[in-house]
């Protein structure tokens, strides 16, 4: 899932978008209204959570042009009853957004209403994925390979849900980038090849991820992966081999 957090409070930001991320969820921040538009036209997400007292452009205004341009993100508004009341906004449901919040809230009811809006923006999936071996519960974080636990960052969980979803189908790293990654965040910058060096050696062997030169990576069936359709370490997407992947900081 994907989330885009648009609160002056810069602090308050912060604390959202890290209880998010805990919780494996890609977060950017905006602090100005006025670059709220934009963000939203170029970032495909699910979900915006809207200050509504917003400098540059009020959260009402936001509201109002993403339904003129159809964004399908689903809108949490966070809202201050010292603000509405001198502004003279009508307490409750703010017209544009599909849920909202009082300030000053409890994280916990934030998250459960962030993941609500989502998965109204997503078609259901399946909770527990599994191919190869390897089994992945989505909903309480949890991955395993053959009965094996796997501690994995939220990045090598995210990128494992995203092969795992794809049931052998080759996914290339701008798509790993998009569903994975925050804005910002560039194929060139190896974050994708450092990423699957960390989540391979955890996942061990038989390898169970291959790379198809040219195209991106998939998730095989495990033992006889990487023949002539795809290698191990090769490249995803420029044919150029994987040297030096391996554990490292994603």
């Amino acid at each position: 899932m994907r989330v885009l957090v648009v609160e002056a409070e810069e602090l308050l930001a912060d604390m959202i978008a890290a209880g998010l991320r805990r919780a494996a969820i890609a977060v950017d921040i905006v602090h100005d209204g006025r670059a709220a538009p934009t963000a939203l036209r170029l970032g495909a997400y699910d979900v915006l959570v809207l200050d509504r007292d917003l400098p540059g452009l009020h959260g009402d205004e936001i509201c109002r042009q993403m339904a003129e341009q159809g964004l399908p993100t689903r809108v949490l508004m966070l809202t201050s009853p010292r603000t509405g009341r001198e502004r003279g906004e009508a307490p409750g449901p703010v017209p544009g957004a599909d849920d909202h919040l009082t300030k000053p809230f409890v994280y916990e009811e934030l998250l459960a209403r962030v993941l609500a809006l989502g998965r109204r923006t997503r078609p259901a999936l399946p909770q527990i994925i599994e191919r190869a071996g390897v089994t992945v519960d989505t909903a309480r974080r949890l991955a395993v390979r053959d009965g094996r636990p796997l501690a994995l960052s939220r990045t090598e969980f995210g990128v494992l849900e995203v092969l795992l979803r794809a049931q052998g189908a080759v996914v290339s790293g701008d798509e790993l980038i998009e569903e994975v990654w925050e804005e910002h965040t560039s194929y060139r910058t190896n974050a994708v090849r450092v990423a699957l060096g960390k989540l391979r050696a955890k996942l061990g062997d038989p390898p169970v991820i291959e790379t198809v030169p040219d195209a991106g990576y998939r998730l095989g069936e495990g033992a006889g992966t990487g023949g002539a359709a795809g290698t191990r370490d090769g490249a995803g997407t420029g044919g150029a081999p994987e040297a030096g992947v391996g554990p490292g900081v994603v």
